[in-house]
């Protein structure tokens, strides 16, 4: 249907075209829906999914070296019959700290400042969804990432030792505890890298400041223990070990889980094991924290 007005004097004359547009009348979803819609993109965007064939490329190299060498030692335990004492589930991490590094800070500025940079931000606090429920849900995305990246080549080598025929149970254990430390090691990473991310606009930058942090706390770290232990000042070195990520998620292994370690000085003592354990928590609550008043801050403008 369309009508015709009567132009005026002087005017052109116009038309209203009705083409049939009708207003939404189906479910609203609600903060919930909405949450897990933008989790589930969080998390596929880390890895590449849902964006140029360029941004894939990072992320898959690297879980595929992440897993190589995993796969690599199970063919050799398969090959020689080897059955027990070729594993350490907990120290593969640590090995490929690099990798975890690279990944981590690649990516946890497609999910914290990309959006802060083009403006999207504002958009998506215009929703139902709060800044709180916005912030928590991307550093659930980057964890659960980051979880998955280090735990996937960990399930190949319980595989390929199960595959050696190795005692399911002993293998079932360790896997378990050095799957727990995994999951404090995604969490302290998720929070260092969307901490930095959240408030560094540029990429780059955010990049180039998660990697120094994280490699330069661990090599510090590292160094004072190596000192400490010469010199047979455990303590010292016990402290050091709260700098890092990584040395504190090795620490609270050892204490809590019986692990091997990698690091020369883990916690000793009920009471040195506590404060690792609330070091950890100190730096992930806080850390999110830190990150939804800046999101807050946001939301405001």
């Amino acid at each position: 249907m369309s009508t015709t007005p009567e132009p005026r004097v002087g005017q052109r004359g116009g038309v209203i075209h009705d083409i049939g547009y009708a207003p939404y009348t189906g479910p609203r979803l609600d903060q919930g829906a909405i949450g897990r819609s933008l989790f589930t993109t969080g998390l596929l965007h880390a890895y590449g999914f849902g964006r140029s064939g360029k941004a894939k490329a990072l992320p898959v190299t690297l879980l595929v070296l992440m897993v190589l060498p995993a796969a690599i030692i199970v063919a050799i335990m398969v090959a020689i019959g080897l059955d027990e004492g070729f594993i350490d589930y907990g120290s593969y991490p640590t090995t490929l700290m690099l990798l975890i590094v690279i990944f981590v800070a690649a990516q946890a500025p497609v999910l914290f400042s990309r959006d802060l940079r083009s403006g999207a931000i504002v958009l998506y606090l215009a929703r139902p969804l709060s800044a709180a429920g916005y912030a928590i849900v991307r550093w659930s995305s980057l964890f659960v990432a980051i979880l998955a990246f280090i735990t996937v080549p960990l399930l190949v080598l319980y595989i390929g030792a199960l595959a050696a025929e190795a005692d399911p149970g002993e293998q079932t254990l360790d896997l378990l505890a050095a799957l727990a430390g995994v999951v404090i090691l995604a969490a302290v990473l998720a929070t260092v890298a969307g901490l930095v991310s959240a408030y560094t606009t540029r990429r780059g930058l955010a990049v180039g400041a998660t990697i120094v942090a994280l490699l330069l706390s661990t090599g510090v770290a590292g160094a004072i223990q190596g000192i400490a232990q010469q010199a047979d000042r455990d303590r010292i070195g016990q402290y050091a070990g709260l700098i890092s990520p990584f040395t504190l998620t090795d620490g609270i292994q050892v204490a809590l889980f019986d692990g091997n370690g990698t690091y020369p000085t883990p916690p000793e003592g009920a009471v040195m094991a506590l404060v690792y354990v609330a070091v950890a928590l100190l730096v992930v609550l806080g850390g999110i924290a830190l990150i939804v008043q800046r999101y807050r801050r946001q939301a405001s403008r």
